[in-house]
């Protein structure tokens, strides 16, 4: 068993931190919305006041928030929690954040004596809440092994990508990857509903034909034809079109500083910004689908 404090409890993290309870450990929570601690707290958690409360004598501190300004302004400055963690504390952040912005934090917990790795997931809500998902892990390989069994918790694929900041690299460019998919996804979807195809009938064709990928297989964008997926309950939950903007922002950033050609991410990120500013950044990510059969 082990202690550890748990930070921000969004869709993802909440799920996230009900496993580690469930495990048997001693966690400690705390988000700056009160209610969200209420699931975790009924299934034994202790509901922290403060962050620096949540991370009193914890041995593994783990942290889900939504970007880069969150991480920083949580570990970094004489107020952070780098300068309140125990000694000998391992520090895992989940968020998917900016490859610098981990650097920069790591660097900082590697300055006050901390190991500390960066670990963005992928799975979704649905792989948060059955701990199938998948951790993409930054980070020097004897941490890296340390953080592993806490991650198994949670998770069913642990990936180390290389070092600080690579788990961020790898992850923003699977995002990137589903945003152009779930885009292309509803893009083909309408297509055939305009020209008569039941949208249940070409979904099952194109997920066993060449087209298939993951939109199709486990998070069909169009309503009615997958009762699992967002679309089934008007895309409430899941991965949220700001969520998705924010990290094809990211990923435009890392293809500016690397000069990396990204014309479909690009393309995607415009595609979710119009989307959002239309008044669906609470929206799933699928719900792009609505764009564009308006189009």
């Amino acid at each position: 068993m082990k202690k550890i404090a748990f930070i921000g409890l969004g869709n993802m993290g909440a799920p996230m931190a009900l496993n580690l309870v469930k495990a048997g450990n001693e966690v400690a929570v705390f988000d700056l919305v009160s209610a969200a601690m209420d699931p975790v707290v009924e299934a034994g958690a202790r509901g922290a006041l403060s962050a620096a409360d949540a991370v009193a004598g914890a041995q593994v501190v783990i942290s889900m928030l939504p970007a880069s300004q969150h991480v920083e302004s949580l570990y970094l400055g004489d107020d952070g929690l780098l300068a309140r963690i125990a000694d000998g504390a391992l520090v895992i952040d989940c968020s998917t954040i900016a490859p610098q912005s981990a650097r920069k934090v790591a660097q900082a917990a590697l300055a006050r004596g901390l190991e500390m790795v960066d670990a963005p997931v992928s799975g979704g809500t649905g792989g948060a809440i059955a701990g199938t998902l998948t951790f993409i892990v930054g980070g020097e390989d004897a941490v890296f092994e340390r953080a592993r069994p806490i991650l198994a918790l949670m998770g069913k694929n642990i990936f180390h990508a290389g070092a600080a900041g690579a788990g961020q690299v790898a992850k923003i460019a699977n995002n990137m990857m589903l945003g152009i998919q779930m885009a292309g996804a509803a893009e083909a979807l309408a297509l055939g509903v305009a020209n008569g195809l039941d949208p249940a009938v070409l979904s099952d064709i194109i997920s066993k034909s060449s087209g298939r990928n993951w939109a199709f297989e486990l998070y069909n964008p169009w309503p009615g034809v997958m009762e699992s997926a967002p679309a089934a309950r008007g895309y409430a939950g899941g991965f949220g079109v700001d969520l998705m903007l924010k990290d094809l922002g990211l990923a435009a950033e890392a293809a500016m500083g690397s000069r990396a050609v990204v014309p479909l991410g690009e393309l995607a990120r415009n595609l979710y910004a119009l989307h959002s500013a239309q008044g669906n950044g609470k929206l799933d990510f699928s719900s792009i689908v609505n764009l564009i059969r308006k189009g």
